[in-house]
């Protein structure tokens, strides 16, 4: 008997070892604020202090609609609306300005249980282009609008308009004319790389953002949202990897939901939240193993960033190649933890 009984006590701690081994904490969401040249060198301790603040507030309102009993759909728009009304991030209130002046902005939402997904690109003013997107998701039967299109759109659907002037901050004007005074032929990137593009060289902006979210509800349901104000000093309408299905977000409840955040351009070409997926379902990848891969993809193109991902099982990957990424997580038992660093 006592034999027995030393076996199961021995079964046991074997467990809980193999539990703090691999760190089996359930994750219901996690979020990021943007990957670039992030330093604690160039940070502030109030700097630091507010994004810490803006990251904790986020996941904070994400986890009450989770324990609530609300969706992972409710979950990742709240969070992500804490995010675009911060000045902080590149996204709504904080989107960076075009060349001309004008805050861009884009957004994308997706439900992993039933793989719908809407998104807008191109928005100036509408407060919260996470909103929008999930209207075109529930209330339409397309996937992206883009422009005044989308715009009119969501006027109908009930999402909130403001005047552009809304979306003014005096330190992104700052940023713009700084890029223009730089070189008015270059973009600058609010994710701060230093690489050459074929049209010239990308300098930093010292200011990142797009952020993201993923959650996971009492249901099992994965949904993932992302949201940005694309790049400083961007022409020519450009639109980036953030409202693109598949390439900046992505959900599935088989595998994983996934929001991403850099160079967009190497982040469309490779089509890396769906790459994601895809390793974990036909390679039978991990989470964490799958992100890594893909983030790899990116990097050895030439690209920079990071990315999120959680699977249904609560297990979460936040994988970045550059200096820093504002990121979170919060368990089911309302564990937060806020990073920026490596």
């Amino acid at each position: 008997m006592m034999n027995k009984n030393l076996k199961t006590i021995a079964v046991l701690l074997l467990c809980f070892a193999a539990n703090l081994a691999y760190g089996q904490e359930k994750y219901v969401m996690v979020i990021h604020g943007g990957a670039g040249t992030i330093t604690r060198k160039n940070m502030s301790p109030e700097k630091e202090a507010a994004y810490v603040a803006a990251l904790t507030k986020a996941l904070q309102t994400g986890y009450e609609v989770l324990k609530s009993g609300k969706t992972s759909l409710d979950a990742v728009e709240a969070t992500i609306h804490v995010m675009e009304d911060s000045p902080l991030f590149n996204a709504g209130k904080g989107a960076v300005f075009t060349h001309d002046g004008k805050n861009e902005m884009d957004a994308a939402i997706m439900d992993g249980k039933t793989m719908m997904a809407g998104a807008v690109a191109g928005v100036t003013t509408i407060k919260n282009p996470i909103s929008a997107a999930r209207a075109v998701m529930e209330k339409s039967e397309h996937v992206m609008m883009v422009g005044p299109g989308a715009e009119s759109f969501a006027k109908q659907a009930g999402i909130e308009i403001v005047d552009p002037e809304y979306f003014y901050t005096k330190e992104r004007w700052d940023g713009l004319q700084k890029a223009i005074q730089e070189d008015s032929t270059k973009s600058v990137l609010d994710h701060g790389n230093k690489k050459s593009m074929k049209l010239g060289t990308i300098n930093p902006d010292y200011k990142f953002g797009t952020v993201g979210a993923v959650a996971l509800d009492k249901n099992g349901n994965l949904a993932a949202g992302t949201s940005t104000g694309g790049m400083t000093n961007k022409k020519y309408g450009r639109i980036g990897d953030s409202p693109i299905i598949g390439a900046g977000t992505y959900a599935n409840n088989a595998t994983a939901g996934i929001s991403c955040t850099g160079w967009g351009e190497f982040y469309i070409r490779n089509v890396v939240a769906h790459d994601i997926s895809a390793m974990m379902e036909y390679k039978n990848m991990s989470v964490a193993d799958a992100s890594r891969a893909a983030l790899d993809k990116v990097g050895k193109m030439g690209g920079d960033g990071g990315l999120i991902a959680m699977d249904a099982k609560g297990n979460v990957s936040m994988p970045f190649n550059t200096e820093g990424m504002y990121r979170g997580t919060v368990t089911e038992n309302g564990k937060i933890e806020v990073l920026i660093y490596k």
